[in-house]
């Protein structure tokens, strides 16, 4: 069941990442719109959303490069202020790496340790640059990097200090497929060690094949949240494969919550009312037919679209309605950090 994450749901605990009704204007543009969402400890959640849809400036919220205009933002439990403890357990990556081109990694590496907000205590170097596999390179000048390669110096700046949660915001932008594979398994070998990851990317492939979670977000607020099987087998849609194709298309037709089947490649496309597939394997079963495969035939990617675009269609139904004539009502008698590699702090709706 995919849940859509409320304020009762949010209000209290010490979940690593909570958004309570958060707001961001930067001037007359609403980047984020009363949103609400939280990261359990331990998962790898996705932050989806078209081009504008407010995620990046969710992100820099969270590791307090803006401030949100209402609502709150907390960290493991404190809320996110200039020299909140909390920041000192993130590790992030926001609006791609910078680094000075005629140093090394590994001297990159170092001097953004020791420039930073955190006490000087152990950066945990060497646990970060196996993580982060870029092996003999670190000691080479970072202005030969490949993009890839800078990514990776990237993953391993945010990793320092062993943080608590790993924020990354686009982390394959503008790699290829390979260096898209390099930055997967880095965010894999992170999650395997602990810590807890929340991710933008409009790759939604990427994401479906690295998170177990995702939040969906569009126009600055939030469509829907949850578990990535949930989502992607929502759709009502299953593909089944059978040893008798055409009797099996005459069961499933007959089934009342069946609203179409279609011929793909060497099975049946089912299009249902509901989300469960248990019911067409058991109408099969019962008909003396040998059930092969039986599967969504949707992916994120289908999914994020459906949900965006239903949403889309709501918004548009919702304005279109006609308004009731407002009734006479009496007055009212009142009125109505972390490790980063930052952009410039101010800020532009993402």
């Amino acid at each position: 069941m995919i849940a859509i994450i409320m304020a009762s749901d949010v209000g209290s605990g010490t979940a690593p990442v909570i958004l309570d009704h958060v707001t961001k204007h930067f001037g007359e543009v609403r980047a984020v719109n009363d949103l609400s969402f939280k990261v359990e400890a331990g998962h790898v959640v996705g932050l989806l959303g078209p081009n504008g849809a407010g995620k990046t400036t969710a992100l820099r919220m969270l590791v307090g490069l803006v401030h949100p205009d209402a609502g709150h933002v907390t960290l493991f439990g404190e809320e996110v202020r200039p020299g909140t403890p909390a920041l000192g357990k993130v590790g992030a990556l926001i609006e791609g790496p910078a680094f000075v081109p005629h140093l090394s990694g590994r001297k990159n590496l170092d001097l953004y340790w020791k420039a930073g907000r955190k006490p000087l205590g152990d950066p945990a170097m060497e646990d970060a640059l196996e993580v982060a596999g870029l092996g003999d390179a670190i000691e080479r000048k970072v202005g030969g990097y490949s993009l890839g390669m800078r990514q990776r110096l990237g993953l391993a700046q945010a990793l320092l200090g062993r943080p608590l949660l790993v924020v990354l915001d686009e982390p394959t932008n503008g790699l290829d497929p390979a260096q898209m594979r390099e930055v997967r398994e880095v965010v894999r070998a992170i999650a395997e060690r602990g810590a807890t990851v929340l991710l933008s990317s409009h790759l939604l492939a990427e994401v479906e094949q690295i998170c177990s979670h995702v939040v969906v977000m569009d126009k600055g607020h939030l469509v829907t949240s949850g578990l990535v099987r949930d989502i992607v087998n929502s759709s009502g849609q299953a593909y089944v494969e059978v040893d008798d194709r055409e009797h099996a298309r005459s069961v499933l037709q007959a089934l009342p919550t069946v609203t179409s089947v279609e011929t793909e490649g060497a099975g049946l496309r089912v299009r249902t009312t509901g989300a469960h597939r248990g019911p067409l394997v058991a109408a099969l079963v019962q008909a003396g037919l040998s059930v092969e495969t039986v599967t969504t035939s949707e992916h994120l990617e289908d999914a994020f679209i459906r949900l965006v675009d239903g949403q889309a269609a709501l918004e548009t139904s919702a304005k279109a309605r006609p308004q009731a004539a407002p009734s006479w009502t009496r007055p009212s008698d009142g009125d109505g950090g972390a490790a980063a590699s930052r952009g410039n702090g101010g800020g532009q709706p993402g």
